[in-house]
């Protein structure tokens, strides 16, 4: 079952894959290949995944009652590269102990 910590972990997952692959690879092509169009086909589907991961977020702030510190910890984990698989572990944690 879906549950909305599952739900945040698997998003914030693919969301830090995309952050990583725009820091990593598309700004490089960018930058020192001259290919704008990889920041623009990348950032693209990273900026659609970093507002699911803001709504999921939201999500689990509500049912899940959590204090406005731990949201405001897990928003800015997601602003961090690989913050968001440091946040994944903590959710799992959390979740194997329900």
């Amino acid at each position: 079952m879906i549950t909305p910590l599952s739900r945040l972990r698997r998003i914030g997952d693919i969301e830090g894959i995309s952050y990583l692959l725009l820091l990593g690879v598309a700004m490089p092509l960018k930058y020192l290949a001259g290919q704008p169009k990889a920041v623009t086909i990348v950032g693209g589907i990273h900026g659609f995944l970093f507002v699911a991961f803001g709504i999921a977020l939201i999500d689990v702030w509500y049912k899940e009652k959590w204090s406005f510190g731990k949201v405001l910890v897990a928003f800015l984990s997601s602003l961090v590269p690989f913050g968001t698989f440091w946040l994944s572990a903590r959710i799992r944690r959390e979740e194997q102990t329900k």
